[in-house]
């Protein structure tokens, strides 16, 4: 057993995958002599050597245009974008290229890559260093997105990801990168990409949540628990393909659901899971569905981050809600 933080983890799998797969590459912007912006790629030039370890220019569509020529050609390529808030001048090869080689091909080739990004707030950075846009990616078919919540997921997520035959955002909640530290085995089993997972099991509201947002959601569960309260919590991990069929499971057992997320409200990815409660699952609400979420505004500057991020009170403030929608009393 081992103990690494978030970015630990990330580091680790990169190396793993690495290790025992020679057509997999890194590349990005400062991700070889300097290990990255936050050291995810740290040591991997010295093992790698430059042939699988590549520094690029500051050019973020370059950067994708190049993983999706890699990708066709057999290659597996890891980017890295060194922060979310870069990566929109990559749009366009991601939304008109990477998304849809499998279906412009038919099939003849395929795109197995992963772009990595560390993304939302909570570290006192500009809004360029600081957003949560998911949902950008989400609404892209032939895109997967990946967002894990602890160090283990992490590793064992990336792992599947670039096992995938098909492109794959992978988003790092960067304010969870050093945040705490787990144990697990350092075995090369990957996590299914595409799958929710209970963190926490419980009977009377189900907390739906995912990346950085799972550890205010996780302490709102406790802090229902000691008002009597049983809290079941979804980690969602994987953004799309979105596996409704457990969210629907938890809701069916517990008819209450409050969805927490960084991102913005309208449009994004909670919107769509409420959305598929109603259309699935609405016999099994016994109150309305409740977001948490980021206002509709750019992220503030580190002064007033703290009033744009949900925090641990407006989640039970919200879950409350859910028992006194129809007169009853948590």
């Amino acid at each position: 057993m081992i103990e690494k933080t978030m970015v630990e983890a990330v580091n680790l799998a990169l190396a793993q995958e690495m290790a025992s797969d020679e057509a997999v590459v890194v590349l990005g912007e400062d991700i070889g002599r300097n290990g990255g912006v936050f050291r995810a790629t740290v040591d991997l030039l010295e093992e790698f050597g430059p042939r699988r370890v590549l520094d690029t220019p500051l050019a973020e569509g370059m950067i994708a245009g190049l993983a999706i020529g890699m990708a066709t050609q057999g290659l597996k390529p890891v980017a890295e974008i060194q922060f979310m808030g870069f990566i929109y001048p990559a749009m366009e090869q991601l939304a008109c290229h990477a998304s849809r080689m499998r279906h412009r091909s038919r099939g003849r080739l395929s795109c197995p890559m992963v772009v990595r990004a560390p993304f939302g707030g909570g570290i006192h950075a500009p809004e360029h260093h600081s957003e949560s846009t998911e949902a950008l990616f989400a609404h892209l078919p032939g895109l997967k997105v990946v967002i894990p919540s602890t160090p283990t997921r992490a590793y064992r997520l990336l792992l599947g990801a670039i096992r995938d035959p098909d492109p794959v955002i992978f988003l790092e909640p960067k304010r969870l990168y050093r945040k705490v530290k787990q144990r697990f085995e350092d075995d090369g089993e990957a996590l299914p990409l595409g799958s929710c997972f209970t963190s926490r099991v419980g009977s009377d509201i189900t907390l739906v949540s995912w990346g950085a947002c799972c550890d205010e959601t996780g302490q709102a569960a406790e802090l229902l628990g000691s008002r009597g309260i049983s809290a079941e919590v979804i980690d969602v991990a994987t953004i799309k393909p979105l596996d409704m069929d457990t969210i629907i499971r938890s809701v069916r057992k517990t008819g209450r659901c409050v969805i927490v997320h960084e991102a913005c409200a309208s449009f994004g990815p909670g919107a769509e899971i409420s959305a598929q409660l109603s259309e699935r699952a609405m016999e099994a609400l016994k109150a309305p569905v409740q977001r948490v979420t980021a206002p509709d505004t750019v992220v503030p500057y580190l002064k007033q981050e703290h009033l744009y991020l949900p925090d641990v009170s407006d989640i039970v403030t919200a879950a409350l809600k859910c028992f006194d929608a129809f007169g009853e009393v948590a």
